[in-house]
């Protein structure tokens, strides 16, 4: 049905008020919308308040949020498919295109600090998020609140942030080592990366459950690390394309997933390339990403730089990475080591000292939130160095006593 126009900026589609931007992106089933079995839709008139405006999304927020459970009831059928055979179909279907619905529900309750609060909502809230996938570089995850909608569109070269209530278009560039963000928890990419560098050792076959609709085929992950803090991974794979459908990561002894990522709808189908483009809309406010300079403030560190091995875990070989920070360990048990530039080391050092469990001592001040360890190391000098990943607090302590003098500005 064509569109009514209402205004500058919005514009009504079958029946729906919705923003320009939104409805010239092409946002129709064919792009990715739960079908209209499951839609929910609503006439806005020009009256409608922002907060009456937008309690239709919170009614299908609500609506998909149950489906899990519906869908779950049906049986499953499962395949004579081996471990090592699902893991590889996973591996290859990062070129299969697809959108759908994706529910991320974390229960880490990481400590907050000012510049880091949107990585800690990530991983400690509840998630809703639309995707449209062409490719590993043509991509769109949107997150949907009760509120509004956050657009995240990438491309080769960046991603683009679209912020429709305060109309502003944020650039930002792609680097070595970049902050979590919303499409890192899709089912999709969380379990290729959590799978990339599993042993077939690792690997063993959980039988099969109903995601999405589909027969997820169970595969879970055993990490043998010492140094982990992770017992086990479940990706529960599309048998048809090898696209992950779920994925929950549990910590020792832990008897609920700290992390539970899965697709509530998904369609096998290329959205269209208008789908995923973007170019900022005339009038918007543009600006650049510059995030938290972890390599800037690595740069500054001089001495020998960080050694070859920490608690145990070997550095990973990383373009780009300046010697003051390294990567440690493979597949689902990592460590990073990050020079923190002082504001931050100052907020996450009080927040973390906060946290339950925390242990203060002459090495630093360091906690685990379910399976993730973190770490405040001050050095001399005044140099302060942010240990985190999917490692026990032993580990964390090791790395802290291993780590060698370094200089540089703090």
């Amino acid at each position: 049905m064509p569109g009514r126009e209402t205004g500058a900026d919005e514009v009504v589609v079958d029946g729906r008020r919705r923003d320009r931007h939104t409805a010239e992106g092409g946002r129709s089933d064919a792009g990715g919308c739960v079908p209209s079995t499951r839609t929910v839709s609503a006439v806005v008139s020009p009256g409608f308040g922002a907060r009456r405006r937008w309690a239709v999304v919170a009614g299908l927020v609500a609506l998909l949020a149950g489906l899990p459970s519906l869908i779950g009831a049906i049986p499953a059928s499962d395949r004579d498919v081996p471990a090592a055979d699902l893991r590889s179909a996973v591996l290859a279907s990062d070129m299969v295109a697809f959108s759908g619905y994706a529910e991320s529900a974390g229960g880490l309750a990481l400590p907050v600090t000012d510049q880091l609060a949107s990585v800690a909502d990530l991983f400690s809230d509840r998630t809703l998020m639309r995707v449209w996938w062409r490719g590993p570089a043509d991509n769109r995850v949107d997150v949907v609140t009760p509120t509004g909608e956050i657009s995240t569109h990438r491309d080769a070269t960046g991603t683009w942030t679209w912020e429709y209530e305060s109309a502003t278009a944020t650039r930002g560039a792609l680097g070595p080592l970049e902050l979590p963000a919303p499409l890192d928890l899709l089912p999709s990419a969380l379990g290729r990366r959590l799978l990339s560098e599993a042993a077939d050792g690792e690997l063993s076959r959980i039988g099969a459950r109903r995601v999405a609709g589909r027969d997820g085929l169970g595969l879970r992950l055993s990490p043998v690390d010492q140094a982990s803090s992770v017992s086990r991974v479940d990706v529960w794979v599309d048998g048809d394309s090898g696209v992950p459908l779920q994925v929950q990561v549990y910590g020792e002894d832990a008897r609920r997933p700290a992390l539970d990522t899965r697709f509530l709808d998904l369609e096998l189908a290329a959205p269209g390339p208008e789908v995923t483009a973007f170019s900022p809309p005339a009038g918007a406010v543009v600006r650049e990403d510059r995030g938290v300079d972890l390599v800037e403030a690595a740069q500054q560190v001089t001495g020998p730089g960080l050694p070859l091995t920490l608690a145990g875990l070997d550095r990973r070989p990383m373009e780009g990475l300046p010697r003051g920070l390294g990567v440690y360990g493979r597949g689902v048990t990592l460590l990073a080591v990050v020079p923190a530039p002082g504001r931050l080391t100052e907020e996450l050092r009080r927040a973390l000292g906060a946290s339950p469990g925390a242990v203060v001592d002459e090495l630093g001040v360091r906690a685990s939130i379910g399976p993730l360890g973190l770490m405040v190391v001050d050095r001399p000098g005044g140099r302060a160095y942010v240990l985190t990943g999917s490692v026990t607090l032993d580990a964390l302590a090791a790395a802290a006593a291993e780590m060698p003098e370094l200089g540089g500005r703090p």
